[in-house]
């Protein structure tokens, strides 16, 4: 099965093509450049470098959030526009465990993204017999009570993101030696993962039914929401 996978839920835009197992072409860019603008042209590019059509592809999906607002939702967007003209199923994954996709070894995994205010996106992972398991759902979390939860686990854990850089200090003081460090090329979210985690489910039934995974309301709905006492 060939799968067109896309994931811009954070500064990365990832577009790869992927035939089972194998990765036909992938392109990603970490730049702080409008996705709405460099998206379709990306799969257009990827495409043609691949010799192929979406005429070609069997199927699409997308990291569904949480991440970027407006990141998500554009990816998402643009996946079901696809997958609607072609008449293509949709799949849609955590981006999230697209992160967490990028690990080696069995030890816990804890990818997240910065989500302001001392904040993250984050969950928690683990890979069994070759397959990537949720071990806690995703979810919003103060960073401090998170990385001192995993602390007091007393278990080894990788922390995977693109913002790992901005939370290195907090990260280092608080896990100590049960960190396992990542390496540096994979706190970036490659689209080839989408489609191993596509694989482990089913599709949307109708395209119209995928929606972003924010894990809480964006800042100006919410507002709205508390002003009109909704």
């Amino acid at each position: 099965m060939i799968m067109l996978t896309i994931d811009t839920s954070t500064f990365a835009l990832s577009v790869a093509v992927v035939d089972h197992d194998r990765t036909i072409g992938e392109w990603t860019t970490h730049l702080k450049k409008n996705h709405s603008i460099r998206l379709m042209p990306a799969v257009r590019m990827l495409l043609e470098e691949c010799d192929l059509s979406l005429q070609d592809l069997d199927a699409v999906a997308v990291a569904k959030g949480p991440g970027s607002y407006t990141g998500v939702r554009i990816g998402l967007m643009t996946a079901k526009s696809l997958a609607w003209a072609a008449g293509l199923p949709l799949y849609g994954v955590s981006s999230l465990s697209v992160l967490a996709a990028n690990a080696r070894g069995s030890q816990l995994i804890s990818p997240f993204m910065d989500a302001r205010r001392g904040q993250v996106f984050t969950g928690l992972y683990r890979f069994e017999n070759g397959k990537l398991m949720q071990e806690k759902p995703d979810q919003i979390r103060m960073h401090d009570d998170w990385l001192h939860e995993l602390a007091a686990g007393g278990e080894p854990v990788t922390l995977i993101s693109p913002d790992y850089s901005k939370h290195q200090e907090l990260i280092s003081q608080t896990l100590g030696e049960l960190e396992l460090p990542a390496h540096a090329q994979d706190h970036l979210p490659r689209a080839s993962s989408i489609a191993m985690l596509a694989a482990e489910q089913n599709p949307y039934k109708n395209v119209h039914d995928a929606v972003p995974e924010y894990l809480r309301l964006a800042e100006a709905e919410a507002k709205w929401r508390e002003a009109h006492g909704k």
